[in-house]
Parts: structure tokens; sequence; C-alpha cells
């Protein structure tokens, strides 16, 4: 774990503690900080913010998580990117889908399937009942929409697991569970 995986590690126990608002509450702080109201922190206003909830960063920390979750390329950081960031479910969800998504385009495939698993094992494979086709197909319709258009988006992926993650107590559970699951 680096510098700045460790300065989000603390970020989140910092969240923990405070409960289930502490996302939340975080939003509110940092839409405080954000004094030009353009809606980003760069790295000093993030230092100190972080700061005042006793998280004491140097400026190459403050400038590595700033790069780090900067997913626009702004050089800033943007308010829902940090958060986003912060939300260690959703990350485990979106690494997940990411690797199922073998072409990159956004959206989940048979073909996509065919590129990370094979079906040739299946039973009903084995047995001539289905083909290695109809088994990913199946598989795929899990976490499709009630269309099963075969195709998987990120956000059905991520409707499909929020079920899931609603029976899991613990962050590091699901992380867990995900990381076996997807073999991450």
């Amino acid at each position: 774990m680096d510098a700045v995986d460790a300065t989000m590690e603390k970020l989140r126990a910092q969240c923990l503690s405070r409960g289930a608002s502490g996302i939340q509450g975080l939003a509110r702080f940092f839409r405080r900080m954000d004094r030009d109201g353009s809606r980003s922190l760069d790295a000093g206003e993030l230092q100190r913010g972080l700061a005042e909830l006793g998280l004491v960063l140097d400026t190459a920390e403050a400038q590595g998580v700033c790069r780090r979750w900067d997913r626009d390329g702004s050089g800033t950081l943007d308010l829902e990117e940090f958060l986003r960031a912060l939300r260690v479910r959703e990350a485990v969800i979106t690494a997940a889908f990411a690797k199922l998504d073998h072409s990159g385009d956004g959206v989940v495939t048979v073909d996509d399937l065919r590129g990370v698993y094979s079906g040739r094992a299946h039973p009903r494979v084995r047995s001539g009942e289905w083909t290695e086709e109809e088994v990913l197909r199946r598989f795929l319709d899990n976490f499709d929409s009630s269309e099963k258009d075969g195709q998987v988006t990120l956000a059905e992926f991520q409707d499909y697991y929020s079920g899931v993650s609603a029976s899991v107590d613990t962050d590091e559970e699901f992380v867990a569970m995900m990381t076996s699951a997807w073999r991450l």
C-alpha cells in the first residue's frame, strides 16, 4: 500500500467512525471548503481541509491524493471524484466490471465474457444440452436488467451488487467476497 492508499484508508476509517453519515458529512465539509464555488479542491485546499479533520498531510501526499483521484484531468479534485474514491464497495464493483469488460467499451457482452471466462466445463455444456454461448449468456443475464438485451452496463452491474451489498455487514467482508469471486 502506497502513501496515497494509506491516506485514503485513514479517511475511510474516519468516515466509518462518524457512522453512516460520515461520507455525507465530508461532502458538506468539502462544499464549505470550496470557497470559490468551483466544486473542486486543489491540493492546498484539500490539505487544509483534511488537517481540520485531524488528517495531516504533507504537500506531496495531498498532491498525490489529487492526482490519484482526478479522473477528468483537471488538476483539481472534484468533490464527486473524491467521494467516489471513498466508496470502497463501489470501487471493488467497478474493478470487477472492468475485468469482465474485456473490450473496454463500457458494456459487457458474451464476447467480453468469452475473453475472460470459459463455459466449457459447465455440466450442461459437457452433456451437450447447452452450448458454451448459452452458458455465458445465462451468466450474463444474472446482471442484466429486466430487458435481457445481452448487454450489461456498469449501472446494471452496480444495481445487481447493491442488493448483494445490503446483505454483507462490513466493507472488509464485501471486498473479500468480491476479490475472491472475481479473482481481483
